[in-house]
């Protein structure tokens, strides 16, 4: 690992970004992160060096906050070298259920806090021709299941960004790379980071039974947060790392399934697809 590598995470309070910011530390790296709440970053955080760690207060809905952030971090650190896009929520329930005012929430954490850090960023890591931008998107980007319509949309809309900003920025030494994790072991299926549209429709019960699996699969993921940590740095320390990456066996199975399925329906239907063009 390359200790002199500062890094910038989101959502670092629990789950993936707190197990990322903790394998920074005890592998002697520099780290800002963030959270929606100071003193709950650093009880989760625990003791540390200020010379390794600086724990901000931030506000993913304000581009004011987030400038200060990264300013705070430059003036701290001397610069930036990583971003970690960790921070976002599950939401779920059929899109009938859910409200405009769930919605617009869920798409300004997982989606327009993601652009908002990226802009922030980039002219940092433009100037020093360098650095790697990571956005943790979700399998349900790529192979969406059932009952998580919206939570899909907002994950689709990350890797899209992410694959056009990866090719945007590339020119400018800088990488990006777009996560797609299965399921890990975390508290991304407790509550305060899952969330449920307050309206229940009656008739969605294969919703209901799926929000009672995914309830008792909680603890029992497949995945590692520790091993996932890992490859985050090794990601940030790969000349060429991928644009897309897919973690976790299970997120592997779907990806390819739901490619087969593609490349089926394509040729199923190609001659539909070229009927349109001028004869």
């Amino acid at each position: 690992m390359d200790k002199g590598k500062v890094w910038f995470i989101t959502g670092a309070s629990k789950g993936i970004g707190l197990a990322l910011v903790k394998k920074l530390i005890e592998n002697g790296g520099k780290v800002a992160a963030t959270s929606r709440k100071y003193q709950t970053l650093i009880d989760a955080v625990g003791d540390y060096d200020q010379l390794q760690f600086l724990p901000l207060e931030l506000d993913l809905t304000s581009q004011e906050s987030i400038n200060n952030a990264f300013e705070r971090t430059v003036l701290h650190f001397g610069k930036i070298d990583v971003l970690v896009n960790n921070a976002g929520y599950g939401i779920g329930g059929a899109v009938e259920e859910l409200t405009t005012e769930e919605i617009d929430a869920s798409f300004e954490i997982n989606v327009m806090a993601v652009i908002k850090t990226m802009k922030s960023v980039m002219p940092y890591l433009r100037q020093q021709k360098s650095g790697n931008i990571i956005n943790i998107s979700s399998i349900e980007g790529f192979a969406a299941g059932v009952r998580r319509a919206v939570y899909a949309a907002t994950k689709y809309s990350v890797m899209g960004l992410s694959e056009v900003m990866a090719e945007d920025v590339r020119e400018f030494g800088v990488n990006v790379t777009v996560v797609a994790p299965g399921a890990f072991r975390t508290n991304f299926l407790e509550d305060g980071s899952i969330v449920f549209g307050k309206n229940k429709i009656e008739g969605y019960n294969g919703i209901r039974a799926l929000d009672q699996r995914y309830a008792a699969m909680n603890g029992t993921q497949i995945g590692n947060p520790d091993k996932l940590a890992e490859i985050f740095i090794d990601i940030a320390n790969f000349l060429n790392p991928p644009v897309r990456l897919f973690l976790g066996s299970d997120s592997y199975h779907r990806a390819t399934e739901k490619i087969s399925l593609m490349s089926e329906e394509l040729e199923c239907h190609k001659n539909i697809s070229f009927s349109t063009d001028f004869n």
